[in-house]
């Protein structure tokens, strides 16, 4: 097959990326054809014989003109040459016009009804701004969806969102989890100190973005002070958020380290003892499956795109991300059980040995047999 696939990037470092990545390099072992029109591209997969087609807006200060541009030089850089794909793939509205695949990693109509969408947790120029720019790309993403021949969500929280909210048929949308690399991401020890983490306690962990409340971590602090034999890391950018100060109203701060922003993903799980993420609105959580291949147990919630893999011995997935009673009784269960830790850590890991980068790759190349043209 002669494949074209239409993302910003074939890389490491994000979900949508790193599919690509993986996706491109599964295809060419396979003996097929890539061409990737991207605005980057990680060098080993034009090793590999993938061929680049640059889409590389000039705007980059502002997302909404940069995913303008980006779309208009797709279209100019496909235009006449569709007919010569086997397969197209694009994701979500990367450009124009009638394609074969295009997968969902998130759902903008979902978002921008949630109560969590700026334009409703602020006001002024800001929140305008950001009605705008999720209006545009869910009007944009809902033509992209009805003009693929199939659509994949990345979780089934997306699923459900194409097909309630996007009017996508429900034959049409099938799901492929993201996946996870288990050179990166597995269980082992690491030394804490050297991490800046502390030793002799129960640590869970929790990694995201802090500057909202979208990924639920007010609740979290909550909890945490019901349950005082935990302590709790927290990655994620400190300036501008603010949960410190929560920490510190609720006399909790000795036990929770703002560790800020991270680029040792791994070797923080690898020296945690669970990890806590129940987001109030997340579409498809890759550090969900990266958390439980480091064998890590899971607390989070439905509300949580990506829960599905987390098995039920594996951790705990709760129904209200508002409830501290609900959340304090699973960070309770899951620290006071530590004779159970063992078996926990091995049923996280278990869940995600389908879940290698690999078997999401031949995942994708299966649907591009499929609707091949």
């Amino acid at each position: 097959m002669r494949i074209a696939i239409v993302s910003r990037y074939a890389r490491k470092g994000d979900g949508q990326g790193r599919a690509n990545r993986e996706i491109s390099l599964a295809a060419l072992r396979s003996g097929n054809s890539v061409d990737l029109y991207a605005d980057q591209v990680d060098q080993d997969i034009l090793e590999a014989g993938a061929t680049w087609i640059p889409v590389q807006p000039k705007t980059r200060s502002n997302d909404l003109a940069y995913g303008v541009q980006s779309i208009a030089t797709a279209n100019r850089q496909l235009k006449g040459k569709h007919a010569s794909y086997d397969v197209i793939h694009g994701y979500g509205w990367t450009f124009d016009g009638a394609h074969h695949i295009n997968t969902a990693q998130f759902v903008h109509t979902a978002w921008l009804r949630h109560s969590m969408h700026p334009s409703r947790m602020t006001t002024g120029p800001y929140a305008l701004y950001q009605r705008l720019y999720t209006t545009l790309n869910a009007w944009g993403e809902r033509k992209a969806f009805r003009d693929a021949r199939r659509v994949i969500g990345a979780s089934s929280t997306i699923r459900n969102e194409l097909t309630t909210l996007c009017g996508i048929p429900e034959s049409k949308v099938g799901v492929v989890l993201n996946g996870v690399d288990p050179t990166e991401f597995y269980p082992g020890k690491e030394d804490r100190k050297v991490l800046g983490l502390p030793d002799g306690v129960f640590l869970a962990l929790f990694a995201g973005d802090i500057r909202t409340g979208r990924k639920n971590l007010d609740t979290v602090l909550k909890a945490l002070r019901t349950v005082p034999n935990v302590h709790l890391a927290v990655a994620g950018r400190v300036a501008g958020s603010p949960w410190p100060a929560l920490a510190e109203e609720l006399g909790i701060a000795k036990r929770v380290h703002f560790l800020d922003f991270r680029t040792d993903l791994a070797k923080l799980m690898r020296a945690s003892d669970c990890f806590v993420f129940p987001s109030r609105y997340e579409a498809c959580a890759l550090v969900l499956i990266e958390a439980l291949a480091s064998g890590l147990p899971v607390i989070t919630a439905k509300t949580t795109g990506g829960a599905e893999a987390v098995g039920p011995d594996a951790g705990v997935v709760i129904d209200n991300t508002e409830s501290v009673t609900e959340l304090a009784a699973a960070l309770q269960d899951v620290s006071g059980r530590i004779d159970l830790l063992p078996a926990r850590r091995d049923a996280a890991r278990q869940c995600t040995l389908p879940l290698t980068w690999e078997n999401i790759g031949a995942a994708y190349l299966k649907h591009y047999a499929d609707v091949a043209g």
